[in-house]
């Protein structure tokens, strides 16, 4: 999604220039290219997929709603399985209209994840909460801190449920390093996303992300929280952005990789 502007066969050659050797996913472009067509893809190109995005919005109280919503999940295990990918991010949803039933919510989260995680054990697909940034938990998801997302990953096994620590929805929590640990402790870390805090945010606040380097949050710090929790496999950049998506997307894949370099490795 950093640079949703290039088409998978231009984001595979880019990635190919650059020596980039993975990348997230999105579920969107997959469908539109075809999920068999972009399973070959990014095979040929020696490409890792790291995980798919996204899976989740398990709140919903009407029982047609909560039926379609499982099995659009469902489906989602098995487009990241034929990827290759062994994480499916999952986005859990916000309030359904009309509730301000939050604890509701989030227990009609954790009954989908009784039906979902074993699915996806069968397919050797992980589930990843991801923790979004309060200001999303009525619209978008309900689980706004790592704790939050820990205590309902818990209720299952780790190779079942996990969290995704992604740096723009978490760097303001004082309790995000300790809860970082504690994942990492469980083996619960299964991807670890970089975006910028960048103010004044954009009017609607999605596409707010900002690149790396030009906000408030250190990366390296964060590096180094997840790599003290044990956390070795790959950091996925993602970026939403319209000032980035309106620029040639190689032009902003290579500045991604200089800035990941900057100011995560070295």
């Amino acid at each position: 999604m950093t640079v949703r502007q290039l088409s998978l066969p231009e984001l595979a050659e880019a990635c190919d220039e650059l020596g980039v050797a993975s990348v997230g996913l999105w579920r969107e472009p997959v469908q539109a290219y075809g999920l068999g067509a972009a399973a070959r893809l990014v095979r040929d190109a020696g490409l890792t997929v790291t995980t798919l995005c996204r899976g989740g919005f398990l709140t919903a109280i009407d029982p047609a709603a909560r039926a379609a919503a499982l099995a659009d999940n469902r489906r989602a295990v098995e487009e990241a399985a034929a990827l290759g990918t062994d994480t499916l991010v999952l986005v859990s949803g916000g309030l359904p209209a009309g509730s301000r039933d939050l604890r509701g919510a989030r227990e009609r989260i954790a009954d989908a994840l009784a039906e979902l995680g074993p699915y996806a054990q069968s397919h050797g697909v992980r589930l990843a909460i991801e923790a979004l940034h309060p200001m999303y938990a009525s619209d978008r998801c309900v689980v706004s801190t790592l704790a939050q997302a820990l205590d309902l990953a818990e209720r299952f096994p780790a190779h079942q449920v996990g969290v995704t620590v992604d740096t723009y929805h978490v760097w303001w929590d004082d309790s995000a390093p300790e809860q970082i640990a504690r994942a990492g402790a469980g083996g619960r870390i299964h991807s670890f996303q970089l975006a910028d805090w960048t103010t004044p945010l954009p009017e609607g606040v999605l596409n707010g992300r900002g690149q790396i380097g030009d906000g408030s949050i250190d990366m390296r710090e964060w590096k180094g929280y997840v790599e003290a929790a044990g956390y070795t496999a790959p950091i996925e950049v993602e970026l939403f952005n319209e000032g980035l998506w309106a620029r040639d997307g190689r032009e902003v894949l290579a500045e991604t990789a200089a800035r990941f370099m900057e100011h995560v490795i070295q």
